[in-house]
């Protein structure tokens, strides 16, 4: 077997090249632009119209052999760099091939540093039930670690560093296997898959818990509650200044927690792409917990924290599977906020009356609606009715992404049909 001077298999080289340039290829469609416009539209709360997309896909279903568009996703290469850019791309070209809806192609792509980040002094103990063979999605049971106030302690800021050689090599790697088609730009910490530059101080703390003993502390210590809060937040807002200083921030990003990310209003003046600042970058945030408890409880001890990191960056959004059709109020005290997360259990004409034309209201159909024994298209097209007669009495500008896709019942023809049904509907 033939090896590069990079010590990558010829072969690997030559499939991951291939597959880069159809890419490239798609990056060059004058139809990427366009749809990045409309992105920049829709992000500054001018829309030119509703956009859409699908993301958290269950690729081990997709990739079953013998299914519809299976063979697109196999993989062939050997070596572990090349099959993760392998399994990008050919994942890309699948959602264009099948599911492109308001995607952008872009003609770079994005390799992660090798960032060392050793956590906030606590690890995360629990138990867990498998979903499935290769789906990422599982049942936890968490230990709670915070039980008594001298806990609190525990938390504390370990110094995120690089790995300097070990980017090096990924560099090595990536420009051997994709110059002259795509480029290559090494980032650190981004918002793109919204954990990396999430803060979502809740589902930490419940990660660190469970969640019993945190619904009984909000009767019966909410001081203690607090106090985890206030310790948690300095940690974290210690670490993003290390992050910063050490330019392991990224930039750029074109996606912000399943939904497009293009803006003019970032990076500000006076960026550089060596040393990112927050206030270049978007943020997201939530505090799914929050479902349980009251709208009293979401403001005094959400908006509190969540400002204080939201205020050093760019753009924002908030929210996940909670609804917050009651809340806006109180997201409204989190600065910097562009899109708020209208969960499936968000009421839709209450949350776009209280929208209106403030923030984009970003709407999470139901993924069970693809997961039934029956695929029903008519409840996607209702969706999309439904919500899009509340927004538009409401002047809201609005999105749509289909996500936490935990299964398609093996029939990957549904998510197809959906992303057709989606073109259809936010282009009528």
């Amino acid at each position: 077997m033939t090896t590069t001077s990079a010590g990558l298999p010829g072969a690997d080289v030559a499939v991951v090249r291939e597959l880069a340039a159809k890419v490239a290829e798609l990056a060059a469609l004058p139809v990427q632009q366009e749809r990045v416009r409309e992105w920049q539209a829709l992000n500054g709360l001018r829309p030119e119209r509703p956009m859409a997309m699908i993301d958290e896909i269950p690729w081990h279903e997709l990739g079953a052999h013998g299914g519809p568009g299976a063979d697109e996703l196999a993989l062939t290469t050997t070596h572990a760099f090349a099959r993760e850019l392998e399994t990008t791309l050919r994942q890309e070209l699948y959602r264009w091939n099948h599911m492109r809806v308001d995607m952008v192609v872009e003609p770079y792509l994005d390799i992660r540093k090798a960032i060392n980040r050793p956590g906030w002094g606590i690890k995360i103990t629990e138990d867990t039930i498998e979903q499935g063979v290769g789906n990422d999605i599982k049942s936890h049971h968490y230990s709670d670690q915070l039980e008594n106030p001298e806990d609190v302690e525990k938390i504390r800021c370990l110094e995120p560093s690089l790995n300097v050689e070990a980017t090096a090599e990924r560099e090595a790697w990536a420009h051997e296997l994709l110059d002259g088609l795509l480029e290559v730009r090494m980032q650190g910490l981004t918002g793109y898959n919204g954990d990396d530059l999430a803060f979502a101080l809740w589902d930490d703390i419940e990660q660190f818990r469970g969640t019993e003993p945190i619904l009984l502390d909000f009767m019966d210590r909410p001081e203690h509650l607090h106090a985890i809060c206030e310790r948690l937040t300095e940690v974290r807002l210690q670490e993003l200044d290390i992050l910063e200083a050490k330019g392991l921030l990224g930039y750029d990003y074109n996606r912000i927690h399943t939904t497009g990310a293009q803006t003019t209003e970032l990076p500000k003046p006076g960026f550089d792409p060596a040393t990112p600042r927050p206030m270049d970058l978007w943020t997201v945030g939530r505090s799914q917990l929050f479902v349980s408890v009251s709208d009293a409880m979401f403001a005094e001890f959400v908006p509190p924290y969540y400002a204080r990191w939201y205020e050093r960056f760019g753009l924002g959004y908030f929210g996940c599977c909670d609804p917050l059709h009651s809340r806006i109020d109180s997201v409204r005290k989190i600065p910097n906020v562009r899109k708020i997360s209208m969960s499936p259990w968000a009421k839709t004409v209450k949350g776009a009356e209280a929208i209106g034309s403030e923030f984009v209201f970003s709407r999470k159909p139901n993924p069970a609606m693809v997961a039934m024994d029956t695929w029903v298209p008519a409840m996607a097209e209702k969706d999309f009715t439904d919500v899009l007669d509340a927004t538009r009495a409401n002047g809201c500008p609005v999105e749509f992404t289909l996500k936490d896709i935990s299964t398609c019942r093996s029939d990957p023809k549904r998510l197809w049909e959906w992303a057709s049904i989606a073109e259809r509907m936010t282009r009528a």
